[in-house]
């Protein structure tokens, strides 16, 4: 099995990815562009994946992270991609996906502190 602290980078990369899609772009522009709709859907869905690849009980040592609802996201994303609501993919994106690179990154460095 990999290593939390890099399913934890996973997550900041992406998080960061997704942070330069969406550099000096507007929710209107980003709802009528497909290309940058479909980047960081799939970066938010390798958040999911990430997320969803920790134990339950790192998760459980990190309540304060939402695991759950990265994997949740990465699910409707993968499996009822025809529900998929742009609306709220611009509001996941821009305010929840900063707030989770936050927090992943706080963790790694309480990971590497504890090494």
């Amino acid at each position: 099995m990999r290593p939390e602290t890099l399913y934890l980078t996973d997550m900041v990369e992406a998080a960061d990815a997704i942070a330069r899609f969406l550099a000096d772009l507007e929710r209107e522009q980003f709802l009528d562009d497909e290309l940058r709709q479909s980047a960081v859907l799939q970066k938010l869905i390798v958040i999911g994946e990430a997320a969803s690849r920790l134990t339950p009980e790192f998760q459980r040592q990190h309540p304060e992270v939402e695991w759950r609802k990265a994997a949740a996201l990465r699910n409707i994303a993968v499996h009822e991609y025809f529900s998929v609501s742009w609306d709220i993919i611009w509001t996941t994106a821009t305010q929840n996906i900063p707030h989770l690179r936050t927090q992943a990154l706080a963790v790694l460095a309480s990971l590497d502190q504890d090494e």
